[in-house]
């Protein structure tokens, strides 16, 4: 009787459980299971649900199923199988930050991406059954909220001695020789490895390149010890410290009284230490939230208040960095089109101002929503004036409800309390 192949689903959740279950198994015969025609159109379907910029050859997805989707994929599968694939150098692109400097984004082609796809559904199991719980960065089922929340929590419980950690150029600076052999400790497979190494050689000879698909997870398997580290603090000193770790964005915090905060902040160096991680001294810092003193994790600024209680509670907002990015988004939308009529700038900023409000509404940002709402109205106002060879604002011409039929900008401020998910690995990956 002929047996039923298995799914990639059922794969990868059989590849999580048994790695659970033995935290000391290394994997072997791993390879065939990347060069699976299933593995590889499922990261095809993942590359393109992103729908992420062409790679150095410029060919998009469009050309790709053009020229047929079957023979493509076919195609690199048997570069596969023989070992005759070799990735395409990045493509890089500068992106300006806000405080002046760039971030170097490598950018893989569509068919490197769909191998380092391919390459992620078959050892992502495996690294996310070690993967410690105070890490949510690029992980299934967890999200900034998930993390903003947890110190949010840590906050309210009384843990207000934090450690602000900035990591000096962490995805630039990893190690290779010091990844592969984390990489090792959970797989023996040499043609895995191998696939790996010259992945991550082609973009250099230190670091993972921001912009490709397995990079975060890379970046996950590097940190574990530390975060290890971290659990172990939490266990020794009876709960009395918590982190939470979004890539390399990382807080600690410790309940002030017992001396834990020095403590953990030397065997946190002590660690970063064995792996070549440098802290950013200028711009990580100790924060005892007392007196109005505030950090910011993830665009929000945490700082104590009191509440109508009497008690301190913890108050995180967007951030000014956060709130300036946004308005300088709209103003430039506002000028770029600003001799045309309002309806392409409200198409064009409906779904920046949504996506930035759904975001930061799980905060206190009542004061913050209602200031973007004032301005967004008043930019608006301005923009049908001068359309009309006319100053001012037209409060009397227009009412708030005429103008918000009359426009269609979104208008949905409204805050909500975070709800947390059920905490259930999912190992399916569903476009």
């Amino acid at each position: 009787m002929r047996k039923t192949p298995i799914t990639l689903q059922e794969l990868r959740e059989k590849i999580y459980a048994k790695a659970k279950a033995e935290p000391q198994w290394r994997f072997w015969g791993m390879y065939t299971h990347v060069c699976k025609k299933e593995t590889l159109m499922s990261a095809y379907k993942l590359a393109k649900a992103k729908n992420g910029s062409p790679g150095i050859d410029r060919k998009t997805f469009e050309d790709i199923e053009r020229e047929g989707l079957e023979e493509y994929i076919e195609k690199l599968r048997e570069e596969l199988k023989s070992e005759k694939y070799y990735p395409n150098k990045y493509r890089e692109v500068e992106i300006p930050k806000t405080n002046g400097k760039k971030r170097l984004l490598k950018i893989p082609t569509i068919r490197d991406r769909i191998v380092q796809g391919a390459l992620k559904l078959v050892i992502e199991p495996i690294f996310e059954a070690d993967f410690q719980d105070g890490s949510y960065g690029f992980r299934p089922k967890r999200s900034t909220h998930d993390a903003v929340h947890r110190v949010d929590s840590a906050l309210f419980s009384g843990k207000i001695s934090v450690i602000d950690i900035d990591l000096s150029k962490y995805f630039d600076n990893i190690r290779h020789h010091i990844l592969f052999e984390k990489v090792a400790e959970r797989i023996n497979d040499p043609k895995i490895m191998h696939l790996l190494k010259i992945i991550c050689k082609t973009a250099g000879r230190k670091g993972v390149p921001q912009g490709g698909v397995i990079s975060p997870l890379l970046a996950n398997i590097y940190l574990n010890e530390v975060d290890k580290m971290l659990e172990k603090a939490k266990k020794t000193t009876g709960n009395k410290v918590e982190y939470s770790r979004y890539a390399d964005d990382l807080v600690i915090l410790v309940e002030p009284g017992y001396g834990w905060t020095d403590k953990v902040y030397r065997r946190l160096k002590e660690e970063l230490q064995k792996i070549e991680v440098e802290i950013n001294e200028e711009k990580s810092q100790i924060v005892e939230m007392t007196g109005g003193k505030s950090f910011r994790f993830l665009g929000f600024e945490f700082r104590m208040v009191r509440g109508r209680n009497g008690r301190m509670r913890p108050d995180l907002k967007p951030n000014k960095k956060s709130r300036k990015k946004l308005l300088d988004k709209l103003r430039d939308l506002f000028k770029r089109y600003k001799s045309q009529p309002v309806a392409p700038i409200v198409e064009k900023a409906n779904p920046i101002i949504r996506g930035w409000v759904n975001y930061f509404r799980i905060g206190n940002s009542s004061r913050v929503f209602g200031y973007i709402d004032v301005w967004v109205d008043k930019k608006l106002r301005r923009h049908l004036m001068r359309a009309r060879k006319r100053k001012g604002f037209g409060w009397k011409r227009w009412s708030r409800e005429k103008l918000l039929n009359m426009t269609g900008i979104y208008t949905d401020y409204h805050i909500e309390y975070y709800r947390p998910k059920v905490n259930q690995l999912n190992m399916s990956h569903k476009p």
